[in-house]
């Protein structure tokens, strides 16, 4: 079978199940961005209840997880499944749910999130961001834009903890010469900063794998590499990376029309 038609195999069987409205592709594969290896990602949209039995019964070999198993929050569960030999990924998601993130992004509200395998959490309305980068393949979708209000929040609140995230490091690890905590700071404010850079953009996002580079902050692994447990050293790398950060937040706010950022004021 080809990739071309593959999808609409998967969306078919998906469709049929019961209380499902609608299908979307999504990810890489949706975006154009995969390799010959990639995933395919699949989100079901349904309204109501969702037994994920009736996605056990199409007998697809693999793992269907129950609704919330993958923490309870707008991630509500899913599947990893091996269909015609590829590997696939089924998301389950409310749509009741997710039209509510889509009106609460209009006025600018969202929150934040932990899920695993992300460093720096994900935000409610990721779920949003599916919606407007995926493709449609079974039933009706909104494609959502994305709203300036949520543009101005989204930004404020990603840039706010990114400044708390380096701010602790300093405090709790750079005098300690804690190269392992302080590193892991590192990364999670680089994360961080990223959202915000992305949101001042009105840019969605819907995963950290190449947020990094979106953004603009891979550099930031070069300065990683010379982290080691001695204070100064710690402390010139936090000099490194806000100068790193500072570049990145003062372009985010020319580009995106966005407030200005408080690293930027401290140039």
């Amino acid at each position: 079978m080809t990739d071309t038609d593959f999808p609409y195999l998967v969306a078919d069987r998906l469709a049929a199940l019961p209380h499902v409205h609608a299908v979307a592709l999504g990810g890489s594969r949706a975006q154009g961005t995969h390799t010959p290896d990639s995933d395919w990602d699949f989100a079901l949209y349904y309204r109501g209840t969702f037994d994920p039995e009736h996605l056990r019964g199409i007998g697809w070999p693999g793992e269907v997880c129950e609704l919330g198993a993958w923490g309870g929050g707008v991630f509500n569960g899913g599947a990893w499944l091996t269909i015609e030999d590829r590997h696939v990924d089924v998301h389950y998601r409310d749509l009741d749910a997710v039209e509510h993130e889509i009106d609460r992004g209009e006025q600018g509200r969202f929150h934040w999130e932990p899920l695993m395998f992300h460093l720096a959490g994900i935000p409610s309305y990721l779920v949003v961001a599916e919606l407007a980068l995926g493709q449609t393949l079974r039933g009706t979708l909104p494609r959502p834009g994305f709203p300036a209000a949520l543009r101005s929040a989204a930004h404020t609140m990603w840039r706010d903890r990114a400044v708390r995230t380096l701010r602790y490091a300093e405090g709790a690890h750079v005098a300690r010469g804690h190269a392992t905590e302080f590193g892991g700071a590192v990364a999670v404010a680089a994360l961080e900063s990223a959202h915000a850079v992305l949101a001042a953009r009105g840019e969605w996002v819907t995963n950290e794998k190449r947020l990094l580079e979106r953004a603009g902050l891979r550099e930031i692994d070069e300065i990683r590499t010379e982290l080691r447990g001695d204070p100064a050293a710690l402390a010139r790398t936090l000099t490194a990376v806000e100068a790193v950060l500072v570049g990145a937040m003062r372009c985010a706010v020319r580009d995106g029309n966005n407030r200005e950022s408080p690293y930027a004021a401290d140039e």
